[in-house]
């Protein structure tokens, strides 16, 4: 029983896809899962407690206290004791009231005091799904992390076609399955990531630098911490916070100390993501003190190349290492990126381009498509960057994308 003493937390809402729960439920619990019922008031309109507590042999929670005797439900205590919360059926409503944190029911009080990962499986009318307030409250929770397991397109409640329909029971139980089996995938291995832009000083106060935020690195270093590997994070200037325990991280400023830090630690890694935005050029002269504007009109700088980090691992790689590059691109993307992926001697290469609008620095989205040495290429659309990081690190380390279900994917090569 691959769910084997697995605690999972299904929340039902008000939908005539609440059938399927009962199938879900039982499914859940013969592969060996401990399953606690979350139900909304209108959920209960579609099927009852008692059919759903027969199935899991625990009572089902809907209200905050118990009738009669107001005994509390503690949501923090089941947020604590859940590996997995899904909600199936999610209707516009909750997912709404998810994306807001409205929480005005005991399902989405467990949500907002849950801990462990969360999904949503939406059942709806094709037109509240295609909705454009129900795509960006969709869109909210995947930035937020919650996996969406996108509906099929079917017969709905309305006896219209169209998408809209919850997925299958045994499709879900798949998915559950695989998440689980990948969530340690990582572990035992030691994964170099650089992050953020580099600042090359000019004087005590000035710099050459970028416009990187660092959250796409940031995102790659939670990623694999979380799947269990020992993340190093070379880190430029950001503001940026780390939360897994499970990262290492090393501040840097200058490209030359990115550089001394990832040489030194890269022979003892099984990988490294070299997703910081380098500056590729340093004043040849810095300034001990500020430099002042003494009436003139102009200053010219001369600059030197810097370092080159990923050439420079590239050369230092064995061949149980697995190197991966970066390419932010303007124009000739492809070409441009394919010529860095085979001169670096790079395994992979992640590219993206300034003309995809909401790619690139700053945002919270980004549009990649990964290049690898053996000519396979796979294309994604946009997405979170927490998302963008899972489909990066799912296609180096081989691992089919969770969230592939959404068919936002393309295989070319």
């Amino acid at each position: 029983m691959s769910l084997q003493g697995k605690h999972i937390v299904l929340g039902i809402t008000g939908s005539i896809a609440a059938y399927k729960s009962a199938i879900l439920t039982r499914l859940l619990v013969k592969k060996g899962a401990e399953v606690q019922i979350v139900i909304t008031p209108a959920g209960r309109e579609f099927i009852t407690p008692v059919t759903l507590s027969a199935l899991t042999g625990w009572p089902v929670i809907s209200e905050f206290f118990a009738s009669g005797d107001g005994t509390w439900h503690s949501h923090v205590d089941l947020g604590l004791w859940a590996d997995l919360m899904i909600v199936a059926p999610a209707t516009a409503s909750t997912i709404g009231k998810m994306a807001n944190g409205v929480a005005d029911n005991m399902l989405i009080t467990t949500y907002l005091s849950m801990k462990a990962p969360v999904f949503v499986a939406p059942a709806m009318d094709l037109d509240m799904f295609s909705h454009v307030t129900t795509g960006r409250n969709i869109e909210r929770l995947k930035s937020d992390g919650v996996h969406v397991i996108e509906p099929t397109e079917g017969e709905l409640a309305s006896h219209l076609e169209g998408k809209g329909r919850m997925e299958e029971p045994e499709n879900i139980v798949a998915l559950i399955e695989q998440f689980f089996a990948i969530q340690n995938d990582l572990e035992g291995k030691k994964i170099l990531i650089t992050a953020g832009p580099t600042y090359e000083r000019i004087d005590p106060v000035r710099f050459i630098g970028n416009f990187s935020s660092g959250k796409m690195g940031f995102a790659l270093a939670e990623e694999c911490a979380k799947r269990g590997a020992e993340v190093w994070l070379v880190s430029g200037p950001t503001a940026l916070k780390t939360t897994n325990p499970g990262i290492r991280r090393i501040d840097v400023e200058s490209a030359q100390q990115m550089l001394d830090a990832t040489v030194g630690a890269f022979p003892v890694m099984d990988a490294a993501i070299l997703s910081a935005a380098v500056a590729d050029f340093r004043p040849t002269m810095q300034w001990q003190e500020k430099i002042k504007r003494n009436d003139r009109d102009e200053l010219i700088l001369t600059l030197t190349a810097n370092p080159d980090i990923a050439a420079s691992l590239g050369l230092m790689k064995e061949a149980h290492q697995t190197l991966v590059g970066f390419a932010l691109e303007t124009n000739d993307e492809e070409q441009n990126a394919l010529k860095k992926l085979g001169k670096k001697n790079l395994d992979f290469i992640v590219l993206n381009s300034l003309r995809d609008k909401g790619a690139g620095f700053g945002s919270d989205t980004n549009k990649v498509t990964i290049l690898s040495r053996d000519g396979n290429n796979i294309s994604f659309g946009m997405k979170s960057k927490k998302e963008v990081a899972k489909d990066i690190i799912d296609t180096v380390f081989g691992t089919s994308p969770l969230h592939s279900i959404d068919n936002n994917s393309t295989n070319t090569g």
